[in-house]
């Protein structure tokens, strides 16, 4: 559904319930918010008690899982917002549709949210807005049938402090409906002349709507040279292949303007984070692209792969088959049961260094 038909559909009445999840509700029951008497604000609102503030967020030590949400019924979540401290690749957001033992979601915090590099950056999107100071919201529609569980696992070595709501609907679900995905993967460095792979063992039915990508680049001159390539049900070659990297995000002519890289941020795409090096510790350049299939999912029957080269340019006007290191994001809808997850790596590959 795209923004246009949500904004014509605001006036209509649904049979639905609203109900918001946070460190004061952490059931999101009816009538039940802001009822704390004691927290971790205990101190800065003991003259003034229940209902002023007692127990805005939560701390989350390290080497613990939180768990953020449980809930049972029907409905669809509508938007999550959080805020955390700490190193943000050290975080692992899951989320789990009806009872399932694996999640279908697995993803560091820093990038589902488009911060891969675990440093701010200002982002206005449909789907996904980071907003100041470091506040992470997601637009994305989540649909569940029975039941839902979001979790946060710290890897890290230093105690997290989360502020969170999880906003969402209990409503009647059609048995139609496809469940949402999100998957991250990581080549650091990518073996030469092997392309990356973003999106691989999905079995199903349904609809590719989103990339993330947090690229460094690991040798000079443009890099943005490989197409972004689609594999549909059963293809030995792409039915989907885009003409250059900064194309698929909507981009064009390596993202430059008078000699300098643009950061541009819209509704559906955008490289919204350009980092540079700073001439003493800060080194390769670092980027930060995303692109929403809002009004353009890649459909699919039975299965999908989806990849991007890492291509740029060398002597003689030949191509360039680069070695940089590359995490992406995938977000997808599908029938379950979903394929499992490859492991996430260990906590040293994870960490931006």
């Amino acid at each position: 559904m795209s923004h246009i038909s949500l904004l014509d559909s605001l006036y209509l009445v649904f049979r639905a319930e609203s109900r918001s999840i946070t460190p004061e509700n952490p059931t999101g029951e009816k009538n039940k918010g802001g009822m704390a008497k004691e927290g971790v604000a205990s101190f800065a609102s003991r003259d003034l008690g229940q209902g002023w503030k007692v127990s805005p967020y939560i701390r989350i030590p390290a080497g613990e899982t939180a768990i953020i949400a449980d809930v049972k019924g029907q409905g669809v979540i509508n938007h999550i917002w959080l805020t955390p401290t700490g190193h943000w690749r050290f975080q692992i957001l899951r989320i789990y549709w009806d009872d399932e033992l694996l999640p279908s979601v697995e993803v560091p915090l820093g990038d589902f949210f488009c911060m891969g590099w675990c440093e701010y950056s200002p982002l206005s999107s449909l789907a996904i807005c980071v907003n100041p100071g470091r506040a992470f919201n997601s637009y994305w529609q989540m649909p569940f049938k029975k039941s839902f569980k979001i979790t946060l696992e710290n890897i890290g070595f230093e105690e997290v402090v989360l502020y969170y709501q999880i906003d969402f609907s209990l409503r009647e679900i059609s048995e139609e409906v496809a469940y949402f995905h999100s998957q991250w993967r990581r080549a650091n460095p990518l073996p030469y002349k092997e392309v990356f792979t973003i999106l691989d063992g999905v079995k199903g039915k349904g609809q590719y709507v989103g990339t993330y990508l947090a690229w460094q680049v690991n040798s000079n001159g443009w890099w943005g040279e490989g197409e972004v390539k689609f594999y549909i049900d059963g293809d030995e070659w792409p039915t989907i292949c885009g003409t250059g990297t900064e194309d698929y995000f909507c981009g064009s002519y390596g993202f430059e303007v008078d000699g300098k890289y643009q950061v541009f941020y819209t509704p559906y795409s955008g490289m919204h984070q350009v980092i540079q090096p700073d001439g003493l510790y800060k080194s390769q350049q670092r980027f930060g692209l995303y692109r929403w299939h809002i009004v353009d999912p890649v459909y699919f029957s039975r299965d999908l792969r989806v990849t991007v080269q890492s291509l740029g340019w060398r002597s003689g006007g030949r191509y360039y088959a680069r070695q940089d290191d590359i995490a992406s994001v995938a977000y997808w809808y599908q029938t379950e049961p979903h394929n499992p997850f490859p492991n996430l790596p260990s906590r040293d590959f994870l960490e931006v260094v």
